[in-house]
């Protein structure tokens, strides 16, 4: 848990005092991805660095598990939190395997226990272990080195991580894929993590909590279900845009939406022989939207992970949603 109470962070440019975060007062709960998103320049990256004490708090405090920051050593405290930045900051005079041991080193691990681990978090990553674990580097791509740099923060397993813009240099292609891979992992790793972003399509993805901010304010801080269906004022409505009912679809999958028709009596439909669209049951609403829209038929094939038909999507079954706010639905077909 990480528990912001009036932080407060003052510069002074040229003999003014100007505060780029102002008294915010928030709590992330254990396991959950909180997304910190607004204009740039809105304190959020300040935010996110008090934490780890890389920038100094001016005033209030913040506390992790129940303890103030300002008690533990700096250097403790840093080597305790997983942190990734966008420009993935991996050493490239260091091979991967120790780029990925940096911080298991410092602590005192012994080899065995670091190569064990090395290998654990290239198999999560999706990365033979063994292919890259001379390699440096600027031998990689963009998208590797994103996931290394991941990796890397994950390596002596802190139960809190700091992402600033992780996937914010990629294509949008890779960048989805990560984001994938990320929801993957958090769902087994469980960290508290606070994530940068300045895509409110992603902070809806990724977050279980979101918080906005605007000239280093706290504007609203909730679940995205809460902020897309609840905008607190004109500057929250403008920034996440007036497709937030379409959006809002992003929070459901097409399992959940089979789930409600069945319930309701519906037919799923014959699955033999069909030779249209296919999505998958894992699918977002607001992705097998756009995918009905451009079938000629107006349906598609819902089939699970094995490629096995579960039923037909059609137009007619997004009629249920109907008044119906995503945490609603997910009550009534569990």
């Amino acid at each position: 848990m990480i528990t912001f109470k009036g932080v407060t962070k003052v510069y002074e440019r040229q003999g003014e005092k100007v505060k780029a975060v102002d008294n915010v007062n928030m709590t992330v709960e254990k396991g959950e991805i909180c997304v910190l998103i607004g204009p740039s320049g809105c304190g959020k990256t300040t935010l996110l660095r008090m934490v780890n004490r890389l920038v100094q708090i001016t005033d209030g405090t913040i506390e992790i598990g129940g303890t103030e920051i300002n008690s533990l050593d700096s250097i403790k405290l840093r080597r305790s939190i997983g942190y990734v930045i966008q420009q993935n900051g991996l050493f490239p005079n260091m091979t991967i395997e120790e780029n990925i041991n940096v911080v298991p080193k410092m602590i005192g691990w012994d080899a065995e226990k670091m190569k064990s681990r090395y290998k654990e978090l290239m198999e999560m990553m999706g990365l033979n272990h063994e292919e890259y674990r001379k390699r440096f580097p600027w031998e990689l791509s963009g998208g590797q080195q994103q996931r290394i740099g991941v990796a890397r923060a994950m390596a002596a397993d802190p139960p809190v991580m700091l992402m600033d813009e992780p996937f914010g240099a990629l294509d949008p292609v890779i960048r989805e894929h990560l984001q994938n891979e990320f929801l993957r992992i958090q769902k087994d790793m469980k960290k508290t993590v606070l994530f940068v972003s300045h895509d409110i399509d992603e902070a809806i993805r990724l977050g279980d909590k979101i918080a906005i901010f605007n000239r280093g304010h706290l504007m609203q801080f909730g679940t995205p279900d809460d902020i897309l269906s609840n905008p607190k004022n004109d500057f929250i409505r403008d920034f996440i845009g007036s497709d937030r009912e379409i959006k809002r679809l992003s929070l459901l999958t097409v399992k959940d939406l089979l789930k409600k028709v069945a319930k309701l009596g519906r037919v799923k439909g014959n699955t033999q022989e069909y030779s249209g669209d296919v999505v998958m049951l894992e699918t977002d609403l607001r992705t097998a939207l756009s995918v009905l829209l451009s079938s000629p038929t107006g349906e598609a094939l819902v089939v699970d992970q094995n490629n096995d038909p579960y039923g037909i999507l059609s137009f007619s079954d997004f009629q249920t949603l109907t008044g119906v706010h995503p945490s609603k639905l997910q009550t009534i077909v569990r």
